[in-house]
């Protein structure tokens, strides 16, 4: 407990020259103060029964008007020794695990490979689940770039940016941006808290950083009243994520191929606009080199700048996904996202297997059923000819009978 009043020396959060006695001439309710944070537990909290309920009640309408469907699913076979495997060790089992569980089952390599290719298919997420997901986001992520719009658009640090920083740190709070803030932070703590049930896609520990630096970010910020620069963060993140959200949500409907093609092609160009022109340009120049001209440079101002660079690398990493979905589109190769769940990374390998295992039975099915057309058509002639011998039969005997009288 010793070392807590040290986290609030003033040398760490404030420029030189500046001490908290001139922070605490602005009144509580116009200065951030850090108990304000505590609010974003209970507005996390609240995310998370306000989307299930949204999920529960609002996204499958949505979806049934996009045409949102399930994939039909075949159920594997019960197998006690098999669920347990796949539960405790591992959901695709190596080539010497296969034969120990053929002895231990008593099935063929190919029928344990089959009721793990079907239990694997179980696990995958729904298409409903998705939507409504991705329709979560777009709802939060446009009422926050449409309030957060309204909030800054007359303010002069919107227009030039040098008012970010002028008389900082004695800058009054107003309290739409209060609660921008709060509403931000509480909404990525409960995506946070939603990770153990959320879709786990190929990016998952990218998500969690960015999250977890999206946090800090937000945190740090308010309470070293980074708030101007802060809002235009948040602001510009909010723009491209309304249409990658929107373009998800028409990829899982069905009949919307053009409309998806067009907002994915619009959302490719506002992220790499937004990502890796205006957020260096504007918003990373602003903290480092503007600030400069207010303040020298104080821990609180590295440390803001260093996160910042954290999301700068996520942006590149998500780019570099994107300028591949945007290479597989001209080549009309792109089938699906790039940062797809983790359980449709094996969805083409297993539909492949499928296909494989339908190729070797085709010689075998094909046979079946033109047996069976063999068959339905002898046993049609043999239908007739006994028929015909009946009627021959019964003619010939009415004609003795009518020779006998």
């Amino acid at each position: 407990m010793d070392l807590l009043p040290d986290v609030w020396r003033q040398d760490y959060w404030l420029p030189p020259g500046v001490t908290w006695r001139d922070v605490e001439q602005l009144a509580d309710s116009d200065r951030p103060l850090p108990h304000d944070l505590l609010i974003a537990l209970p507005l996390a909290l609240g995310f998370v029964a306000l989307r299930y309920v949204f999920e529960r009640f609002f996204a499958p309408p949505m979806g049934r008007c996009l045409g949102v469907k399930n994939r039909l699913q075949v159920t594997a076979a019960s197998s006690p020794q098999l669920e347990s495997f796949y539960t405790q060790r591992s959901r695709q089992p190596t080539q010497s695990e296969i034969v120990r569980l053929m002895s231990l089952c008593g099935k063929t390599q190919r029928q344990i490979e089959t009721w793990f290719r079907l239990r694997r298919n179980q696990d995958r997420p729904s298409l409903t689940k998705k939507f409504a997901e991705a329709a979560w986001r777009f709802f939060f992520y446009l009422t926050a770039f449409m309030a957060g719009l309204a909030c800054l658009i007359d303010s002069p640090w919107f227009w030039d940016r040098r008012e970010c920083w002028r008389q900082y740190p004695v800058q009054p709070m107003e309290r739409a941006h209060y609660w921008y803030y709060m509403l931000e932070l509480g909404f990525y703590g409960s995506l946070l808290l939603r990770i153990p049930v959320d879709i786990k896609r190929k990016d998952f520990k990218e998500q969690v950083i960015h999250h977890l630096a999206t946090i800090f970010l937000l945190s740090f910020s308010y309470c070293a009243n980074y708030i101007r620069i802060g809002t235009l963060v948040m602001l510009l993140h909010d723009s491209s994520d309304i249409l990658l959200e929107s373009a998800k949500m028409f990829n899982y409907g069905t009949g919307w191929r053009k409309t998806c093609d067009t907002l994915f092609v619009v959302f490719a160009v506002a992220f790499l606009v937004t990502r890796l022109v205006i957020f260096p340009s504007k918003i990373i120049h602003t903290s480092l080199v503007l600030s400069m001209e207010e303040f020298e440079p104080f821990a609180g101002y590295y440390f803001f700048n260093v996160l910042l660079m954290v999301l700068q690398a996520l942006h590149i990493f998500w780019a570099g996904l994107i300028i591949r979905m945007v290479y597989k589109f001209l080549k009309g190769k792109l089938e699906k996202d790039e940062r797809s769940d983790e359980e449709s990374e094996v969805e083409e390998e297993e539909d492949d297997k499928g296909e494989e295992e339908n190729a070797d039975r085709g010689g075998d099915y094909r046979w079946e059923r033109s047996k069976d057309k063999m068959n339905s058509k002898l046993s049609m002639l043999t239908n007739s000819c006994v028929l015909n011998k009946l009627t021959n039969h019964r003619a010939s005997v009415a004609d003795k009978m009518r020779k006998a009288q």
